[in-house]
């Protein structure tokens, strides 16, 4: 069990040693694996779930109008003021709720979760997300007591507005806030009053939410130690239920508002180092408990609660508490996870809008895994959610996954050997310097992360993606610090 005390160790000696670029493993295969997929696959999984076991559902909408542009953000945004445009969205959203739903069986509808991103979901006017969260309410049943979240800009939010969002059945609220620093606020264009913020916060527990996320920043351009411990003074006395502390990625060539930063302005790799070994100091000696990453949540909080009693799971969402939901997403950009696929929308208004105008799901990419991919998902996630592996425990799954077909028998069964050291065999021999490095153990049959390890989890998790091996260096990841 996991504890305050014991959960993270920052040594910054060992994150220069380790500190790669790699995926965050939202999913394993991992989304730049996805490759062109025809529509009626998508349909072909929706409507396996009517042949076996039907766990609840969690929906992801992607909102992405902004009316203003965030210089260090990389998500698919539109930036506009015409809320013709929305409304057209909304319409479409609709539609794609319906075609979805028909391919499910007749009372495969129930949703523990729910999840508004974007974007900025609450550029919406107030006829809009009632309108949207109608239209999910026609289809699916929103189970009581569920995790209902929306990611909130408080910059374009009042007190009538969260009154709403707990009207219309939201409990949870992500606050970006980035970093509240006004010279950083100033070259990413994002300038954000603590009045802003805290009014937000203080209007969501009025109305009910049981819970609150703020989302730091760190690397951002202009930040330094000092300017940043002001930011966590602030942030901790608006005693958020969970924080968020993200790794600025710059990548110019990628996303073109971020040519607008002066690289100049970055801080340091040193600097970047020292904040991040601050901001865990911090939030730690407040009594917040480290989830994994770059989240943390107080000890109560539905995130550590399930963190200890090893319940915790990861998608698309992030960190979640539950672990059997297939995702339903909707809008542009978004990606389902339905049984043993992924399936990703169109990028653009235009090719999404036409292919529900064909009548058909608007899916371009995505990837059916087979039988080594479920079993290396479910090692990632172990490794991601769990800060360790149980060899038997790993056995079991890939005897559920393989049976006795090649290449796995001789690891599971064959004479003289022991299923995952065989198998992962090569794994475990990249793992030694690690090892020797005090970021994990592996005896007794069993892999755990040492506290000295858990900043650097996505670098262990690596070691067990088959697909990064033989590219790793055409692929373009954020930092793991």
């Amino acid at each position: 069990m996991l504890t305050v005390a014991d959960s993270v160790v920052f040594d910054a000696q060992t994150v220069r040693r380790f500190d790669i670029n790699g995926p965050r493993y939202t999913s394993y295969p991992t989304a730049d694996r996805f490759v062109p997929l025809a529509p009626d696959r998508g349909q072909y999984w929706l409507s396996r779930r009517a042949a076996g076991k039907k766990e609840a559902l969690s929906l992801y909408f992607h909102l992405p109008f902004c009316p203003t542009i965030c210089y260090y953000c990389a998500c698919n945004k539109i930036i506009t003021k015409d809320h013709g445009r929305s409304a057209k969205y909304l319409r479409y959203i609709a539609r794609e709720i319906a075609l979805q739903r028909r391919f499910l069986a007749g009372d495969d509808n129930l949703v523990e979760q729910l999840h508004w991103g974007g974007g900025t979901p609450t550029f919406l006017l107030h006829d809009e997300m009632r309108q949207l969260m109608a239209a999910t309410r026609r289809h699916f049943r929103l189970r009581e007591g569920g995790e209902y979240s929306i990611e909130v800009d408080p910059r374009k939010v009042d007190a009538d507005t969260v009154k709403l969002l707990g009207e219309l059945g939201f409990n949870r609220m992500s606050v970006g806030v980035q970093d509240f620093d006004t010279a950083v606020q100033q070259v990413i264009n994002r300038r954000q009053s603590e009045e802003e913020t805290f009014s937000v916060i203080a209007a969501a527990r009025a109305n009910g939410f049981r819970s609150v996320s703020i989302d730091l920043i760190y690397g951002l351009p202009r930040q330094t130690v000092e300017s940043f411990a002001r930011t966590l003074e602030r942030t901790l006395a608006a005693a958020p239920d969970r924080l968020s502390i993200y790794n600025y990625a710059h990548l110019p060539g990628l996303f073109k508002p971020q040519r607008r930063i002066p690289e100049a302005d970055l801080p340091t790799a040193e600097a970047r180092l020292q904040i991040l070994a601050l901001a865990i100091r911090t939030l730690t000696d407040a009594g917040y408990v480290f989830i994994g990453m770059d989240h943390f949540a107080k000890p109560e909080d539905d995130l550590a609660v399930a963190l200890r009693e090893g319940r915790l799971h990861r998608n698309f969402q992030g960190y979640s508490t539950f672990p059997e939901c297939d995702m339903l997403a909707f809008g542009i950009s978004a990606i389902s996870q339905v049984g043993s696929a992924y399936y990703q929308n169109f990028k653009t208004l235009d090719a999404y809008y036409s292919a529900l105008d064909r009548g058909e799901l608007p899916i371009f990419r995505g990837i059916e895994l087979d039988a080594d991919d479920r079993l290396r998902r479910a090692v990632i996630q172990g490794l991601m959610c769990h800060f360790a592996l149980d060899f038997a425990a790993v056995e079991a799954i890939a005897q559920r996954e393989f049976g006795h077909s090649a290449p796995f028998r001789q690891g599971v069964d064959g004479q003289g050997f022991d299923g995952f050291e065989t198998y992962f065999a090569a794994e475990l021999r990249a793992l030694a310097d690690m090892v020797e490095a005090g970021l994990l153990t592996i005896e007794n049959r069993r892999l755990r992360v040492l506290p000295k390890g858990r900043m650097l989890i996505r670098g262990i998790a690596m070691v067990f993606d088959r697909r990064l091996r033989a590219d790793r260096e055409r692929r373009r990841y954020s930092r793991v610090i």
